[in-house]
């Protein structure tokens, strides 16, 4: 299985609540920037919060991305949803890879669970930073840290 996990990019500062927050021009780009390490990919599936600027970041993802990916957004990947949970979640998928558009502090956690089968080291996610893990299933610990692209970093 290879999974990837995506930071959605900049947004404003304020809206009306956080979850209303858009992406900024600057964070469109950042995005875009990302999806760059993702060309080829064969994606089917981006699993999205249901916060504007992660679902701005999957249809970014979804108009870049050859063969369309479909975009499915799932409550269970807010800045503060669980990561032990999510490991439930993420076995329940059917896909051989797929991607997850969402936030900090949640996608940091759940890559350092992933990879080191705790929460005490999460993985640095600056916006839309880009993390490609693989393994056997989605098991604290038992996926590999294949790369980690940040902004600005081109592929």
């Amino acid at each position: 299985m290879k999974l990837w996990l995506l930071r959605h990019g900049e947004a404003v500062s304020h809206a009306r609540t956080d979850a209303e927050r858009e992406l900024t021009r600057h964070g469109r780009k950042e995005v875009l920037q990302a999806a760059a390490h993702l060309a080829g990919r064969p994606l089917p599936t981006i699993l999205c919060s249901p916060y504007v600027r992660a679902r701005q970041t999957a249809e970014l993802l979804e108009a870049f991305l050859d063969g369309a990916p479909k975009r499915v957004v799932v409550d269970w990947l807010t800045p503060d949803s669980d990561p032990r949970q999510a490991l439930d979640r993420l076995a329940e998928r059917g896909e051989e890879e797929f991607l997850l558009a969402s936030h900090q502090p949640f996608l940091g956690a759940l890559a350092g669970l992933l990879v080191y089968g705790h929460l005490q080291d999460p993985l640095p996610m600056q916006t839309a930073s880009l993390a490609e893990l693989d393994g056997e299933l989605p098991l604290a610990g038992a996926m590999y840290l294949r790369a980690l692209h940040h902004p600005g970093h081109r592929p």
